[in-house]
């Protein structure tokens, strides 16, 4: 939310709230249309634009397994497993600092979300 690197930017209100991180256009595949990757509290958006549409992937915080980041010289690869059975979410070529935050942000989600459930009692 705010300064940083340059590759994160604040959402637009219509769009969702949380943190969008966008991928360098000088990693493959990024150079015309970045991926975005949005956290909120609540999801994980992968965002790809194209030519004609885009195409979304989405992974419920409850539903992310792991994150796991690949780190090169200069960009970082992400891959946000999920539980649910979907396939993962893999990100390709974002700075360093903003994969750790990524990371990050994902894991205090997660542990907001599980420590704001009800806890069921045993019988």
């Amino acid at each position: 939310m705010g300064g940083g690197s340059g590759c994160r930017r604040r959402v637009p209100p219509a769009f969702a709230p949380g943190d969008v991180f966008r991928a360098s256009r000088l990693s493959s595949g990024n150079h015309l249309f970045p991926t975005q990757v949005l956290i909120s509290a609540t999801s994980v958006v992968q965002y790809k634009p194209r030519w004609i549409g885009r195409q979304e992937e989405v992974i419920h915080m409850a539903h992310v397994a792991s994150v796991k980041i690949d780190t090169g010289l200069v960009l970082s690869n992400i891959e946000i497993e999920s539980s649910g059975g979907s396939d993962s979410i893999l990100c390709h070529g974002h700075h360093k600092a903003d994969a750790v935050k990524m990371k990050a942000l994902i894991e205090q989600y997660q542990s907001d979300y599980y420590r704001s459930r009800p806890v069921a009692p045993i019988t």
